[in-house]
C-alpha cells in the first residue's frame, strides 16, 4: 500500500489581481442595481394597472396580479436587504 503515493503534489495559491477584485465588486453592484430597477418597474406597472382599472381599460384580475407581483418582489428585496445588513453587523462585531 505504500507505493500508492501521489508525488509532487502542491496546492497552487490563488492570487487575485486588482482588476479581478474590481470586476467582482462591480458585478455585485450591477446585480443589486438590477434587482432594484426590476422592483421599481413592477411597482410602476402596478400603479399603471390601477390607473387603467379606474379608467375601465383593465380587468380587476390583471390589476390584482400586478399588485401581488409588486408586493412579493418588494418583500423579497427588503428581506435580502435585511439579511445583508444583519451580516454586515455581524462582521463589524467580529474580533480578529
Amino acid at each position: 500500500m505504500s507505493d500508492l503515493r501521489i508525488g509532487n503534489l502542491r496546492q497552487t495559491p490563488i492570487h487575485l489581481n486588482e482588476n479581478q477584485k474590481q470586476a467582482s465588486t462591480t458585478e455585485f453592484g450591477k446585480v443589486i442595481k438590477g434587482a432594484i430597477d426590476r422592483v421599481d418597474r413592477m411597482d410602476k406597472a402596478a400603479d399603471k394597472s390601477i390607473m387603467d382599472l379606474l379608467q375601465g381599460k383593465a380587468d380587476i384580475h390583471e390589476t390584482m396580479i400586478a399588485l401581488q407581483k409588486a408586493d412579493i418582489s418588494m418583500r423579497l428585496l427588503l428581506a435580502i436587504r435585511n439579511k445583508a445588513v444583519e451580516a454586515y453587523k455581524e462582521i463589524i462585531h467580529m474580533q480578529f
